[in-house]
């Protein structure tokens, strides 16, 4: 888990100014020198998409979030703005109030689909180790940078999101096949 130190950078956002999704957990905006990203953020797949100039802008379109165990940060239904990517610690996806799937792995992404899409969130998300996020202000972006205006950045946006899909689908793909033989063996077993 990074080091407080190891995220300078960060300071924190007066409360009044801030959308917080659940009272307990904090956020903090992100304030970088352009010229100095830590390195923990650079070694993120998800940043090392854009290019020096649309990683600035990406980050100033960030907050940090500090989340407890137990922290909901994001609640099925919600509203979606923001893309969560996960530097530190372990989330759960939960849809139903069962669990879907664990993630614990620096990088990984989280609330892409919904907020790439203007849907409701379809899954909530909640900490189940101490855990440290980037939230990447989707709207924010799209404001301060037009798509019309700014083809490469989305370009290289949608790509990362459409490995990421299709790395999920072959990963549920494998998972579905191993589940079918397990019924089906199950079946025969039953006659």
């Amino acid at each position: 888990m990074p080091s407080r130190k190891a995220l300078s950078g960060f300071s924190p956002l007066d409360r009044r100014g801030a959308k917080s999704y659940i009272s307990s957990v904090q956020e903090f905006a992100y304030i970088h020198d352009e010229n100095n990203v830590p390195e923990t953020l650079m070694e993120v797949p998800f940043l090392e998409a854009f290019s020096k100039e649309h990683l600035d802008q990406v980050l100033h379109a960030s907050a940090f979030i500090e989340c407890d165990p137990g922290d909901v940060i994001i609640a099925e239904g919600d509203e979606a703005s923001r893309i969560f990517i996960l530097l530190a610690g372990e989330i759960a996806v939960m849809k139903g109030g069962d669990q879907l799937v664990k993630m614990n792995q620096t990088g990984d992404i989280f609330g892409e689909l919904a907020a790439l899409e203007d849907e409701v969130r379809s899954a909530s998300i909640v900490a189940v180790k101490e855990a440290f996020c980037l939230a990447v202000d989707q709207k924010f972006l799209e404001h301060v940078m037009p798509k019309d205006e700014n083809a490469p950045f989305y370009a290289a946006l949608y790509e990362f999101i459409a490995k990421l899909t299709t790395k999920r689908l072959k990963a549920t793909s494998a998972y579905l096949a191993t589940i079918d033989t397990e019924l089906r063996a199950l079946k025969k077993a039953a006659k």
